[in-house]
C-alpha cells in the first residue's frame, strides 16, 4: 500500500514539473511581454538556420528588468503553425 502510494505520488510530481516545463513559441521577439528570470521563450522568426529555432532566456537581473540572450537551439518536434 505504502509502495503504491509513493508511485502515485511521485508520478504526479513528475507530471506536474513536465508541464511546466514546456517552452513558449512565440513568431516574434516583440510578443515576448514579460520574461522573467530563468524563463525560455522559443521564438520561430527565420533568423536561426534550417532545423534550429531562437531560444531567449531571461539570463540575470539589471537595474532595469531581466537581461535577455538569445541563441540557436535543435527544434524538437514538428512544427506548429
Amino acid at each position: 500500500m505504502l509502495l503504491r502510494r509513493t508511485a502515485c505520488l511521485s508520478l504526479l510530481i513528475s507530471l506536474v514539473l513536465a508541464t511546466t516545463a514546456h517552452a513558449v513559441t512565440v513568431g516574434r521577439e516583440q510578443d515576448i511581454a514579460d520574461l522573467k528570470l530563468g524563463q525560455r521563450v522559443q521564438v520561430d522568426d527565420g533568423t536561426c538556420p534550417a532545423g534550429q529555432v531562437k531560444e531567449v532566456r531571461g539570463a540575470k537581473m539589471t537595474e532595469k528588468g531581466v537581461a535577455r540572450t538569445a541563441a540557436c537551439v535543435p527544434r524538437y518536434g514538428p512544427k506548429a503553425r
